[in-house]
């Protein structure tokens, strides 16, 4: 079934899912902790639409296909057309902020980097970005304030904070919009900080943002 986008008070959002454009290496200690150069520029790709599951209850992960390393970040929903936009209009068009897992097929992505080849079936695979619902945005939020953490069996393994990003969310999402229209509907991602790893059986995960959403899954296969 399709994923819809949904609010935290249960209203859907009236546009169908669309892309979701992410960002790799928007901390600079993610960047370190997998001995990647830090960038000068936003690295971007896309996850398709069919790559979205909700993000609770259980999460079926497809071990069969190696390493499964997950990445939580923070999700927004676009809600107006952009295209070559600044970073006062990319920040207007935000009408939602939620939290994602860029789960990665990490034996498959280094086999097809070792070989120079694309890499999207390590990123794009059914499943592999689990999306929470959204806060709804009355208003712009101080982006440097948020933060949001990953627990794992009730161990810390990530926290990310607004004011770390390399690329601010206003900047980000202007700089994607010179790439890709982005519509309403699309998803973007802002980038994991240090502390990702491998995805283990019946792992239960708790992810929190500030503002009040936390959400919990079980792994599964």
């Amino acid at each position: 079934m399709r994923f819809v986008p949904r609010f935290t008070d249960g209203q859907a959002f009236p546009h169908a899912l669309g892309k979701i454009v992410c960002v790799g290496r928007n901390y600079a200690d993610h960047a370190r902790e997998l001995d990647n150069p830090v960038p000068s520029e936003p690295l971007l790709f896309i996850k398709p639409a069919t790559s979205a599951v909700p993000l609770g209850g259980t999460l079926d992960v497809p071990f069969s296909r190696g390493e499964v390393h997950y990445e939580a970040e923070l999700a927004l929903l676009i809600g107006e057309t952009l295209t070559h936009a600044t970073a006062d209009e990319a920040e207007s068009a935000i009408v939602g902020i939620g939290l994602a897992l860029d789960l990665t097929l990490r034996d498959v992505q280094a086999r097809l980097k070792e070989k120079g080849h694309p890499w999207e079936v390590a990123k794009g695979f059914d499943g592999a970005c689990p999306l929470s619902h959204f806060l709804p945005l009355g208003r712009i939020p101080n982006w440097n304030a948020l933060s949001f953490e990953l627990h794992i069996d009730g161990e810390l393994r990530q926290r990310g904070e607004g004011a770390d990003m390399l690329f601010p969310v206003p900047t980000l999402v202007a700089e994607m919009s010179r790439h890709f229209t982005l519509e309403p509907g699309d998803v973007v991602l802002t980038g994991t900080p240090a502390g990702v790893g491998q995805l283990s059986r019946g792992a239960q995960l708790r992810l929190t943002l500030t503002g009040g959403l936390e959400v919990s899954a079980r792994v599964v296969e």
